[in-house]
């Protein structure tokens, strides 16, 4: 399976032959089948075609490096993804499922060898499957062994699960107002997960940190919490803001990855094998069809012709050759007026012609023939 119609198909499959697979995998409801197929369907409307298929995401083309070794910023613009929450839940269940299968143990690396950010992290969450919600908490659990950072970007710690948000060693904390009770408790919650600092309070200084300031808190070198500090941020260098769609166009252009997934490649899969099955299938049935028919059609005319007598089909041929409507009703009728017009005469005239056309008539026409030959 390549692409989203190669599953589709194959749940058609099973449907069709679900008797046949409860005997070896248990029982296989239409039902089951349906729903699946329904899911399938949103993500299909969602776009979800055109993303799962080949060519594929490589894994590698998001850890390329320069050429002095520096690592390249990639940007997954989601903003049209983001309206189609059960795709991109999918995709990054995908992402993440693939970095922790594929890439190998390396242990407390220096140096990651890729790191993901998440902006706006309380949308990922919200309403999110179960399934993501597990494979995130078991990636921010394990995946610093193999190499990958995560960082949840979102206003409030509270957007993140607490499963997940217990697993995030290194933390930068902007500002939080309190102006409801409900903040009130969440930023209390906050500040108590900081590892305290004697010099102040963590509490007060999440709500009063200003612009380019932040309470953060960083693992030290053997995965210990640090303590909490208030901390400068230094402004970023880049551009504040999306840059516009010309300058898109323009870097892709230049960038060595520009073509390498705009043309998509639909190899032969499960679809196309499923396909070429049912049509050989359908042919197969058409033949066999024309058969069955072919057989009624030749028995039907043997029982035809055995059915009518031998003088009448006699009848029949000698008609058509002889291009004659007569029938033998008139025929006998004929004779029978003959006979009965004829008196003793006639009578005696039919006796000597049905000797002739018997055993005596031939006998005598034999002879007469054989004489005149023998005479020349």
């Amino acid at each position: 399976m390549l692409d989203l119609k190669d599953l589709q198909a194959l749940l058609v499959w099973i449907g069709e032959n679900a008797a046949d697979l409860s005997l070896r995998y248990g029982n296989v409801s239409s039902a089951s089948v349906g729903a699946i197929q329904r899911r399938l369907l949103v993500l299909e409307n969602q776009g979800g075609t055109k993303l799962f298929g080949e060519p594929a995401l490589a894994l590698s083309d998001l850890m390329r490096t320069d050429a002095d070794g520096r690592g390249m910023i990639n940007i997954l613009a989601s903003d049209q993804l983001m309206g189609a929450p059960k795709l991109y839940a999918t995709f990054l269940l995908w992402l993440l499922s693939e970095l922790f299968e594929e890439l190998p143990e390396v242990g407390d690396a220096d140096k990651p060898k890729l790191v993901f950010f998440f902006d706006e992290a309380h949308l990922l969450f919200d309403d999110a499957p179960k399934a993501l919600v597990d494979k995130v908490e078991q990636v921010a659990r394990l995946i610093r062994s193999k190499g990958v950072g995560i960082y949840f970007i979102t206003q409030n710690p509270a957007d993140v699960p607490e499963d997940i948000l217990g697993q995030l060693g290194n933390r930068v904390q902007h500002a939080l107002r309190a102006f409801t009770a409900k903040d009130q408790k969440e930023l209390r919650l906050a500040a108590q997960t900081y590892r305290d600092n004697p010099a102040f309070s963590t509490e007060e200084a999440i709500r009063e940190v200003g612009v380019g300031e932040a309470v953060t808190s960083m693992l030290q070198p053997k995965g210990v919490p640090g303590i909490v500090e208030r901390t400068l941020i230094r402004p970023p260098s880049s551009q504040l803001g999306p840059i516009t769609d010309a300058q898109r166009r323009s870097l892709m252009a230049l960038s060595e990855m520009a073509g390498k997934y705009d043309t998509p490649l639909d190899r032969e899969s499960a679809f196309e094998i499923l396909r070429g099955r049912a049509v050989t299938a359908a042919a197969e049935a058409e033949a066999a069809e024309a058969a069955i028919a072919k057989a009624e059609e030749e028995a039907k005319a043997a029982k035809t012709a055995a059915a009518e007598t031998p003088s009448l089909r006699d009848f029949k041929n000698a008609r058509r050759y002889a291009g004659k409507d007569s029938t033998p009703t008139r025929r006998t009728t004929s004779s029978r007026s003959t006979q009965d017009t004829g008196g003793i005469g006639g009578a005696i005239a039919n006796v000597v012609i049905k000797e002739l056309k018997g055993t005596t008539g031939r006998r005598i026409v034999r002879g007469i023939l054989g004489g005149l030959f023998k005479g020349r």
